[in-house]
């Protein structure tokens, strides 16, 4: 985790429009030291969720609460990561909330749903278009790299096959899942800083 971190924050003083393959590269090598179950399809999703954010625009607010409060009913400490926030991808523009962080009291349902709302509907949400050329830098370092990651052939292809319906999102990989119990809410940084008063 704190080589994750050590990324991000790199990647963000580099003050580059674009990413460079070493950022990349420490990106990559944290996430897979932090979730060796991860596959491609999990990298690619903390990358998406970084430039793109939420998945969606955020218009019937009493839906999301009924269905976070769900989620939280039925989510075990037990089964979560230990972190109660974690950046995403190459540059950590967007955080993922863990529920942790509202199970243990360090924030309210309240507080995390109004930094989750704020977050998805802050601004007008990047093209695919321009996503899709910043995947194809991306994979084209991570190809470099030799991880011999399971099912990347295959992972690989299903991305591209997602892009090239004009969609982005996907979810985490049955691995991922099974391992780690993702339960998070994806916050924008200067959201998450504003609201909770927090520097990485």
């Amino acid at each position: 985790m704190r080589k994750l971190i050590m990324c991000i924050t790199l990647a963000a003083m580099s003050l580059m429009t674009s990413m460079n393959a070493q950022n990349i590269e420490c990106f990559v090598t944290g996430l897979l030291e932090q979730y060796p179950k991860a596959r491609l399809l999990d990298i690619y999703k903390s990358c998406f969720q970084d430039y793109m954010g939420a998945e969606h625009l955020v218009a019937d607010t009493a839906s999301v609460r009924a269905y976070l409060e769900r989620e939280l009913a039925t989510t075990s400490l037990d089964e979560l990561m230990p972190w109660y926030f974690e950046p995403c991808g190459v540059n950590g523009n967007y955080v993922r909330v863990s529920l942790r962080s509202v199970i243990e009291g360090k924030i309210t349902t309240q507080q995390l749903l109004d930094a989750f709302i704020a977050s998805a509907n802050s601004e007008e949400r990047p093209s695919v278009e321009s996503w899709t050329a910043r995947w194809h830098d991306i994979i084209d370092t991570i190809d470099h790299m030799g991880l011999a990651l399971p099912h990347y052939d295959e992972d690989k292809l299903f991305i591209q096959n997602v892009l090239e319906q004009g969609k982005y999102a996907i979810s985490h990989s049955p691995e991922y899942r099974e391992a780690y119990a993702p339960h998070y809410r994806i916050v924008k940084r200067d959201i998450l800083e504003k609201y909770f008063d927090l520097i990485f």
